[in-house]
Parts: structure tokens; sequence; C-alpha cells
């Protein structure tokens, strides 16, 4: 049983400390760690290749270090001008945040950077489920408007291309989602059985089972469209049945390969407008079972977003990443122009635990579909799990099912499943 928490009061910080690590791509991040009164936290946030260019400023070094990655600017944010304005103050998690944001002073975060004030956030947020002797996914619904916990449907990454990868593809994510296992448990089983097809069929065909920064398999292959070819050959062959058992979701990620007015599909030796991109989608959608597609269209393109809503073939889930970047204000014109139906929610593109709920609930309130999202350069840090479970958000990215830093992810999926029931997975009440 899950305790029930009441009552999120005021926690006073006794001390805050943060440091230089490295994430799952070798560069450089931050790690916050807070202590409370009775109460620790820590937290590493995470770092993106593929940055829409409206996200909140990730604060970098500069310099020769570490090829200019380094985090020791926004390192000293924290042990010095955040820690000297908040130690021994009580704050809750709304009012802590609000402070942060108010220190920066910036509209993007440039001056503490985004990186050191989500560190202070997020481990605060750690620390205060810990004095308070609550999961920190109940922690995340206590702060949210959700009411039922569930256990959100995989979106397992599991061909990787664009930023992600040196392969030359140009969509950035070929994923699969297991919409027919019964609990998370089985989801993760049924991804495992197709990673381990697709491996099977590419050592067949003599190609590159190298893996890209999600843990994405990152061969070199002749078409954008062969990935989802050899993506449904690899579902059969495991045993499943691609459009039933598993289906299929690409994040385009358009916004790195449109120039000139034009989308550069350098794989595909194709120049497209928008018109044309469309009807690409569209003789995909005809022949694959996609349910899902990720940034479709350019970051500003508000327009084309409204149009594509309404000219794919299939009612599927338009995802805006860079074009909301988490972002209120963005998702607001969004929902006015009634651009894309769902938002890719990011922690570290806003910058804040509030700010990033607040923008659940909005989307939530305006009918859209939320799912949670990884970086590309990751950690060991599971929070984005909780935060799934206690937002009440359908689905979650968090890469393919191999590297180390996305299986934790995932097995704190299962260890959260395994207290609250194999009832609450999610795809069992689509």
């Amino acid at each position: 049983m899950v305790k029930k928490e009441t009552f999120n009061g005021m926690h006073t910080i006794k001390n805050i400390k943060a440091k230089e690590i490295l994430d799952s791509r070798g560069n450089p991040t931050i790690e916050v760690e807070i202590w409370l009164e009775k109460g620790y936290g820590k937290t590493a946030v995470p770092s993106g290749a593929s940055i829409g260019k409206y996200e909140s400023l990730e604060l970098r070094d500069g310099g020769k270090r570490y090829k200019g990655l380094g985090v020791l600017k926004a390192v000293k944010n924290v042990n010095y001008f955040i820690k000297a304005s908040i130690i021994g103050k009580k704050f809750s998690q709304k009012t802590l945040d609000n402070k942060l944001i108010k220190l920066d002073g910036t509209k993007n975060k440039s001056k503490l950077g985004a990186n050191a004030i989500l560190g202070v956030s997020l481990a605060f947020a750690h620390a205060a489920a810990d004095e308070e002797k609550i999961p920190l996914y109940i922690y995340f619904k206590n702060l949210s408007v959700q009411k039922k916990l569930f256990l959100p449907v995989p979106m397992f990454n599991i061909l990787n291309g664009g930023k992600h990868a040196s392969n030359g593809l140009d969509v950035q994510e070929f994923m699969i989602l297991p919409l027919s296992a019964k609990s998370f448990k089985e989801a993760i089983k049924n991804g495992y059985k197709v990673f381990d097809s697709l491996k099977k069929i590419l050592i067949s065909k003599g190609l590159s089972t190298k893996l890209g920064d999600e843990g994405g398999y990152a061969p070199f292959l002749n078409s954008n469209e062969l990935a989802l070819e050899l993506i449904c050959q690899a579902i059969k062959e495991a045993g499943l049945i691609p459009g039933k058992d598993i289906y299929l979701a690409i994040d385009v990620a358009s916004s790195e390969f449109y120039k000139n007015g034009k989308y550069n599909l350098k794989k595909d030796k194709k120049v497209l407008d928008r018109g044309e991109i469309i009807s690409l989608y569209n003789s995909w959608i005809k022949k694959y079972p996609i349910i899902s597609i990720e940034d479709p269209l350019q970051q500003d393109d508000w327009k084309g977003y409204s149009v594509i809503s309404k000219n794919l073939e299939k009612n599927i889930l338009i995802i805006g990443d860079d074009l909301f970047v988490t972002h209120k204000a963005r998702l607001k014109n969004g929902i006015k122009y009634k651009s894309a139906n769902a938002i890719l929610i990011k922690l570290n593109q806003v910058g804040t635990v509030s700010e990033t709920i607040d923008v659940v609930n909005l989307a939530k309130k305006a009918g859209y579909t939320c799912i949670i999202s990884h970086r590309s350069g990751e950690t060991m840090d599971t929070s984005i799990s909780d935060l799934t479970v206690g937002l009440g958000v359908k689905f979650i990215k968090a890469g393919s099912v191999h590297n180390k830093e996305r299986l934790a992810k995932y097995n704190r999926l299962l260890e959260i499943e395994k207290k609250l029931g194999k009832k609450t997975y999610l795809s069992l009440h689509f």
C-alpha cells in the first residue's frame, strides 16, 4: 500500500552542494544534492543533442576544457549564488522554484543556467519526498491535478538517426509501442523481443549493430523508409503482429534538416516543401502502423502544424517537441492555433519542476496528450519515471531496452508497478 500524503508543507534547506559529473555521452553535466532537516535528495541533470532554439539555456563554460562543454559555471552558481539565497530558509516546491526564477531574472534562465536551476529544483523534490516519507511519484501527484496512478506505455527507441547517430538517416528516432501488453513488465518483454529480433536481422544483412545515443541501433541504410520496413520485419520475426501487438512512432526532428524554406532529406535525396513532406508522411502511414509523429514540421511553422493535423490519413498523435519546448506560452499559442494534439515534456527545456507541472496541467485541460521524455545525454537519475506516474502521463520516452542509463528508468517503473499492481498499466484502459 502506498502511504497517502495529504499535506505538502514547507521544508527548511540545511545544505546544498553541486558538482560536475559526466553523462551517457561522456559530456559534463551537473549533479545536485540537498539536505533538509530530515530529508535528503540528489539528482543529475540530462542534456540534449537535438536542442530546440526556444529551450531554456543550458549554461556551459566555453573555452578549451571539454571542448567548451564544462559546467563549472553552473556548479559555482549553485554552490555560491543560489546557496546563499536559500540556505536556512523554508520553501515549498512552488516557492522555491519561484525564488530560483526570480534569482535568475532572465526569460531563458541564461544567468544561472537552466541546468543549475533544474538541479536545485529537482533535488529539492527528492528531498521533500524523503522528508515527507512518501515515494517521489506520490509527491509529484500531490503537486498536480492528477487523481489516479497508472503506468505509462513505453515508446522504445530501437533505431537511431539524426543527431543521435552518425549513420546519415534524417529521421531521428524510430520507436515501437507495445500496446497489446497487459502490464508494464510484459511491455518491457515485448520491446526486448523486437529489439533482439532487429539485431538478428541487421546482422543477417551485414548491417551494423552499433548503437546510437539513446541505445537504438544505428545502421547505415539506403533510405529512411527502410528503417520502418526492417522494424516491421523484426516485429513479425519476434512472433508479434504489427498494428495489433506493436505500433510504430517516429521523431522526425525536422528542424534539424530544414534549410532555406525546404526540408532537405539527404538520405532520400529529396528536397521537399511543406505539402510534399506531409504527402511523404501520408505514404508511410498508409504502409506502416504509425500512430505518432514528433516534430514533423519545423519549429516555427504554427500554421503548418494546424494543416498537418487536418491532412494526415489517420487520426494520430502529432507531437510538438521543438515546437513547444515545455514552455507554457508556446503551448498556449499551439492551443490557440490548434497546432498539434500532443506535447513532449522535458524537464530541462523549461528548468523547474513547478513550471513542468503547470505545462502538463494546461496540456491536459486542452485535451493534448502528454509524453514525458529523457534526453540523448542521460544519467542514472530516474526522476522522469516517477514524474510520468505521478502526473498521470500516458507515454514515456526513455530510449531502448539496452543502455544502463535508459534501463534505470524502466527498472524504476517496474518497481513502481510492483507496488501499484499490474492492473494500473495504461494500455489496459485504451
